[in-house]
């Protein structure tokens, strides 16, 4: 069954352009004459297939981003982790919600749906709930590497990564896996990443970061698990997108803002 993979966002937590920023990879994000790929917002991707759309993350952007890809149906929402860039677009959610007759699925790991609960007190409160709150039931993904669960004919399975000191969650879906905002790949999670057509990984920057995969390491993970095509994503305004991109080898590219891949996800 094919799948349509869209990034919604390719951007760091500060996007590009950074506010306050007049570097050339910023001003080239918004000059008429610039490159139009610079532009990231925050990172997060759709999932179509089967009549069915799937996202992964909802970050601040969400809103502009689901109203340039006409996002007019969301069917589950899956979450990587509970940081803001990640996250508070969770609300954005509400009039999509409405669109069913059952609760929105959401999917997440034990810390990941705390945090969504916390932030968002008034849409899980059991009393005095406040009335166009988003219609929402979540999941808790369990934590084992590689546990999965079935959706509209597709399993998506848990690839645990390394977020600086945190563990955070990857999925897998079919032969395509994205691992945003990690630093490392736990040996646990290798098995888990063979025989891949897409890889999609966090690529900040050129110089080594705590908590994100850098250019070099980035590379180096491609050559390591060997997937037929890689895209990285997560990136900052010290990538120039076609600088940059020409630096890599033919099947490893620069994803940008609206990209659109193809792939088999059963």
């Amino acid at each position: 069954m094919e799948a349509t993979l869209t990034f919604l966002g390719t951007g760091t937590s500060m996007g590009v352009p950074t506010l306050g920023c007049d570097c050339a990879v910023c001003t080239s994000a918004v000059s008429p004459d610039g490159d139009p790929r610079n532009r990231r917002t925050r990172p997060s991707i759709r999932l179509d297939y089967n009549n069915h759309t799937v996202l992964v993350d909802t970050g601040p952007d969400f809103h502009a981003q689901a109203i340039r890809e006409s996002i007019r149906r969301v069917d589950a929402v899956l979450y990587t982790h509970g940081h803001a860039d990640h996250v508070l677009g969770f609300d954005d959610l509400r009039p999509l919600s409405f669109r069913h007759n059952h609760h929105l699925p959401i999917y997440a790991d034990d810390p990941t749906a705390k945090t969504l609960e916390r932030i968002f007190e008034y849409t899980f409160r059991k009393e005095d709930r406040y009335p166009t709150s988003a219609r929402v039931e979540v999941h808790r993904i369990d934590p084992t590497p590689g546990s999965g669960f079935d959706l509209f004919g597709a399993c998506f399975r848990r690839v645990p990564v390394t977020h600086g000191r945190e563990q955070i969650t990857g999925y897998r879906f079919g032969n395509a896996a994205y691992l945003t905002d990690m630093s490392d790949i736990p040996e646990e999670s290798i098995p888990l990443l063979k025989d891949l057509d897409v890889l999609i990984l966090d690529a900040l920057r050129r110089d080594p970061h705590p908590s994100h995969s850098h250019l070099d390491k980035s590379v180096a993970l491609v050559e390591q698990l060997k997937p037929r095509r890689a895209f990285f994503t997560h990136m900052s305004h010290e990538l120039d997108h076609s600088t940059t991109e020409a630096e890599l080898p033919p099947h490893i590219r620069l994803a940008y803002d609206g990209l659109k891949i193809t792939f088999e996800i059963a």
